[in-house]
């Protein structure tokens, strides 16, 4: 005191001192470790996907060996559409991965003659596939289900053979192709 003054006491004296422990720098790794790879497996879980094509059922889109960013939320938010590259449980074995054009959403009637696909009667290989000589009579694509071709028609085991596909068995779109790196493309 000097005289009838007091001085004021500093805030940080003022208050009691608790002492924050610092983990040990190998847990402190240990923990960020496991939240990283919690964070990744729940983004490939439910956000996205990589997936390698494997075959030429694709070509000339896609090359054996491409690897894909495959989108796995976007059909819980909006619609498939015609057109779209997807990756699909194989109806068969639901435990293969398929990559596959959709050519036929609900209420599309689809058909082919001659090696032509045609869609609601108009031409509708617009994709740059390789043609099939096959002709398919004309089916109309039920709700809940689609139609998928593979672009290189004449060796593609798709819709042709194992029939629609139900959405429950769609994976997800196809985003992007990222290797090898000189193909890099965003679908």
């Amino acid at each position: 005191m000097y005289g009838d003054r007091q001085l004021p006491i500093p805030v940080a004296d003022a208050m009691p001192k608790t002492t924050r422990r610092r983990l040990p720098r190998g847990l402190r790794f240990l923990i960020d470790t496991m939240l990283g790879a919690t964070l990744m497996v729940a983004v490939h879980l439910f956000v996205i996907q990589v997936s390698i094509v494997k075959g030429n059922s694709m070509e000339p889109c896609l090359h054996d060996g491409d690897r894909l960013v495959v989108d796995r939320v976007s059909y819980n938010l909006a619609d498939v559409h015609r057109g779209d590259v997807v990756v699909l449980r194989y109806p068969k074995n639901p435990s293969m991965d398929f990559v596959k054009r959709i050519v036929g959403v609900p209420g599309d009637r689809v058909a082919m003659q001659g090696g032509v696909l045609l869609v609601n009667g108009n031409r509708a290989d617009d994709y740059g596939c390789i043609p099939d000589v096959e002709n398919l009579p004309e089916l109309q694509v039920p709700q809940g289900e689609f139609f998928v071709l593979g672009d290189n028609r004449p060796i593609s085991c798709d819709s042709r053979e194992f029939g629609l596909v139900p959405a429950d068995l769609l994976k997800g779109k196809v985003r992007a192709r990222f290797w090898p790196i000189a193909t890099a493309t965003v679908f």
